[in-house]
């Protein structure tokens, strides 16, 4: 365990008290069976419904890092659609320049992810053939009416495409989420890879979840550090 997961983790043990057995229990259900091997890629998405059924989708399947390209759009969410589900998520969001995306793609390399594009277009692989075993993916999903830039599919490392057989040519975003994600959520747990969070990443996550569920976790947490050695040595 690293200092700072140390720290973490005495932070939570204070928080812990203001929380009920029954959601520390529902933590640690909810927490086996979360994984970064798939992350999801949000590129430019200007619906809050569609968004904010993206973020509730990866939640519902385990997904816990959810990337958040701001090219032209600013990233919306509505609660009524997302039910709170970001506040179990860990979002990242890219924004401050024109293109954002080489930016996000490029870190997400950096930390071994394999960069997967959807559209239903070109000679791409259906759903079903994209392997698992090569490594981390990270998926990317586009704007409603025109799919992903051209910078995504030209910094991509693979593509995929979800089989279809009616006159549309498309789904909506956030059917096409589900759809991958399901499948590849599935796959993955029937799977031998290790596709569960590290020690360290659980304590990060369960702390991030402590503050989002204790009211004025931030003036309990100050307090608590201020009065722990730990804690005033950062």
């Amino acid at each position: 365990m690293t200092r700072s997961a140390e720290l973490n983790q005495l932070i939570f043990n204070h928080l812990s008290a203001f929380i009920t057995e029954h959601k520390l229990k529902r933590f640690d259900e909810v927490l086996k069976n979360r994984t970064r091997y798939i992350t999801v890629v949000i590129e430019d998405v200007y619906q809050p419904h569609n968004a904010s059924a993206v973020l509730r989708t990866c939640d519902c399947f385990g997904i816990q890092d959810v990337h958040i390209i701001e090219n032209q759009n600013t990233y919306t969410i509505n609660p009524d659609v997302a039910l709170g589900s970001a506040k179990w998520l860990s979002l990242f969001k890219y924004s401050g320049e024109n293109n954002n995306t080489p930016t996000a793609i490029k870190l997400l390399k950096e930390k071994g992810y394999r960069i997967i594009a959807t559209s239903p277009h070109s000679d791409n692989i259906v759903l079903e053939e994209l392997s698992l075993e090569k490594g981390p993916v990270a998926v990317m999903f586009g704007t409603e009416m025109r799919g992903l830039t051209q910078t995504s599919f030209q910094l991509a490392d693979e593509f995929i495409k979800i089989p279809m057989f009616g006159f549309t040519e498309s789904f909506n975003i956030s059917v096409s989420a589900a759809l991958v994600l399901y499948h590849l959520t599935d796959k993955l747990r029937k799977s031998t890879i290790d596709w569960g969070l590290t020690e360290n990443d659980m304590i990060d996550i369960r702390l991030q979840w402590a503050r989002e569920v204790v009211k004025r976790s931030d003036l309990i947490e100050r307090d608590f550090l201020s009065k722990n050695p730990l804690g005033k040595e950062e």
